[in-house]
This record gives C-alpha cells, structure tokens and sequence, in this order.
C-alpha cells in the first residue's frame, strides 16, 4: 500500500497553481520552481479525503462541541502516547486552528508585559512573533550545532535572568533539521524546574524523523517535570492538510489548561477549530500514519540527493538533516548576503527557496537559505540543476 504515492505524476501543478500560497506555486511567475513553504506537492492520503466526502455528504455543518469532538481529542492522545510516549490525558488536549494559534495562545496566557522568553537564533519566527504579540522580550539564544549534529546547549544557562518567564522548545528543529539527545532535554528541564520557567514545546515535526536519527519527546522524560509544559502539534508537516488549519495544545496540568480554554474564546465560539478540520485530523491519526512512513522514505531519498548535490556547488556547505524535510546550506562564502542570493536566483534561475534572513528565522540565519524538498524527486533534481548551473556561472572558484 502507498508504493506509487509519491512519483512525480502525482504532482499535480495545475491544482498547485490555483491552491498552494505562501510562496508557492500560486504566487510564483510561471517557470519558477518554489522550493520555499513546508508544504507537499503530493495530494493527501485517499482516507483524509473520502473521510471530509463521507462527513459533508448529509449536507449538515452544524455547531461541533465548543472545546472540540471528543474522538478528535481522544485520537490526539491516543497517537501522543502510542507514538511518543509522552502520557497525555484527552482531557488536557484542546484542538485548535493550527500549532502556530496555539503558540500565540499559550504566550498570551503565560507571559505578562515586558517576561524575557528565551527563543533559539535560528528557529521558526513564530516563536519570536507569539512572544512579541504577548508583550514579551524574545533573547536570542544562538543555535549552533555541535559535531554530533545536535544543537549546542552548553551556554544556556547563562542566557537566563530573574526575568526569564519561558524557553521556547523547537524539537525537531526549524530550520536546522535537527532533533534533541536525551541528554539536552534533560538540560533543558533542569533549568526550567530549578528557575519556575515555562516551556513552549512545539513538535509539530516530530514525524518527520529519519531513519539514521531518533525522536525523543521532552514530555517522554516524566509528567512531574513537564508540569510547565507546553506542548503545540499540528498536521500540515505530516498530512499536507496546511489549509484545514488543524492543531492542538496539550498540557498536563488542570489550571493552565483551564486559562488557556478560558483564553481561547471558545467557550463564547468566538473562537475555535472546524469540524471539518478535526474530521480530516481524526482521519490523520487513525487511518493515515501509512502515508507518511512511505512520505519518510521518499524524503529520505531527496534528503540524500539534495545534500549531496548542495555540498559539491561551489562556496556552498550542507549539513544532513536528522528531520523534517528542510535543507539548511551555508551559502556566506559567496559573498553575497541571503536575500541577494535569493532574489538572484529566483531572477536569473527561475527557482525560489528561503532566504535566512531576520525575518523568517532569526539574525543567526544571515549567510544561509532553506530548501524544501517535499516534491517529486524530478522536480528536485531540476531545481538543484538549475542552482548548480547558475553558482557555476555567477561564483568565482
């Protein structure tokens, strides 16, 4: 089952074209290959479907229960513990419309005008918009990352002062691709508990993990020192289903849940999460874990590729990825700043991926660009055949 899922004749660009935004097929000029958004170009699992068909097929869209369906709730715990053995309750987990709700929900529930939240430089910029969006101060820990691929936490704990109120958890890592040892989320826990500090955990890659690489959740370490967790997850990264908006929070204890429900608006229903978008999430969970096994090995394969192609372009490195499906390369010794790089490439290559810039991931990602690789491998090679040629052409070796 699965086998054929993701050859290149699935890539169906004239549905791309007219759906997939965020700097992807439907915001490029025509010619232009985007390896840009975290999104597949693959069409979701046949059950993600059927499952929203079956649900509409009555014609009733009726009020879903204001904290969320129950078998959603359920599906979510069930999948949380059996997967990552991270002993959640369905009764502490909220679904919401989509993790990055969720990290903004939680950063304006904990934090107060003017709370230090410790964010890692490079990572996602949501955490530093959730904290600011909050009235926090985001400090900037820099994320670097040792010579056994994980990310180095050994100056941490000089980052935190009498006003730190949170640490901001990326596992696995965006966009470093990297996951954390046991040994660094027990760092982390120590000095969470030992300072009364927040964690916000976002795992919402935690699927994809590959086979040379293990993913360990922080909640896996004991409920009793995860009782200031966080935890964010949602299904576009593992289920393609970005535009359903479908995510929860989890925590383990009662009252911060209880504020965090009440910070919601859902009780009003001002607030809240479809019932479409938990019909295809319950379909996720309990059907659709065969998709993405099979997505892992195809991304592996292009993961594989693509770090092979990058680190034989001149003036330009690439570590491997432990997770996600994100490339990372080091293009400094170009000369030429992320965002030139980018808009050069995009102009003179016709192919657009990220620019490591302030804006998207933090000052610690000037000199890099990230690269998407959950396409078809054809259209992959075409897009590293068409950098290659234009390095060769525009850097002197």
């Amino acid at each position: 089952m699965g086998k054929n899922l993701f050859i290149h004749e699935n890539v169906n660009k004239e549905a791309l074209k007219k759906k997939a935004f965020n700097y992807r097929w439907a915001e490029i000029e025509d010619g232009v290959i985007p390896l840009t958004a975290a999104d597949p170009d693959f069409p979701v699992a046949p059950e993600i479907k059927n499952a929203l068909i079956n649900y509409i097929n009555d014609g009733y869209f009726s009020y879903s229960p204001h904290t969320g369906l129950e078998d959603f709730k359920v599906a979510i715990a069930n999948s949380l513990n059996s997967r990552k053995n991270e002993f959640v309750s369905s009764e502490l987990v909220l679904p919401i419309d989509s993790a990055a709700r969720g990290m903004f929900l939680i950063a304006n529930t904990v934090l107060e005008e003017g709370d230090e939240v410790i964010v890692f430089d490079p990572v996602d910029y949501l955490f530093r918009e959730s904290t600011l969006n909050a009235k926090g101060v985001p400090v900037l820990f820099p994320a670097k990352l040792d010579n056994n691929g994980y990310i180095d936490l050994s100056e941490l704990k000089n980052y935190i002062t009498k006003k730190t109120r949170m640490i901001c958890l990326c596992n696995p890592h965006n966009p470093l691709g990297a996951v954390y040892s046991k040994e660094n989320l027990e760092l982390i826990l120590d000095l969470a508990n030992e300072h009364d500090l927040w964690i916000m955990n976002d795992e919402i890659w935690a699927d994809i993990v590959y086979s040379d690489s293990e993913f360990l959740s922080i909640l896996s370490l004991g409920v009793e020192r995860n009782k200031k967790t966080l935890s964010v997850f949602g299904f576009s990264k593992s289920f393609g289903i970005a535009g359903l908006r479908a995510g929860c929070i989890y925590a383990h204890e009662q009252e911060i849940f209880n504020k965090i429900l009440e910070n919601s608006n859902m009780i009003t229903t001002a607030g809240g999460i479809t019932s479409l978008s938990q019909i295809a999430g319950i379909a996720c969970l309990n059907e659709s874990y065969y998709w993405v096994e099979e997505f892992i090995k195809h991304l592996e394969k292009n993961r594989d590729y693509a770090v092979e192609r990058l680190n034989k372009m001149n003036k330009i490195t690439c570590h491997l990825p432990s997770a996600t499906y994100l490339v990372f390369p080091n293009i400094s010794e170009t000369g030429m700043t992320s965002e030139v790089f980018v808009e050069r490439l995009k102009e003179e290559a016709k192919l657009a991926v990220v620019p490591g810039t302030a804006k998207f991931f933090g000052p610690g990602a000037e000199g890099h660009i990230r690269i998407c690789y959950a396409t078809s491998f054809e259209i992959l090679k075409e897009g590293l055949d068409r950098m290659e040629d234009w390095v060769n052409k525009n850097i002197d070796k």
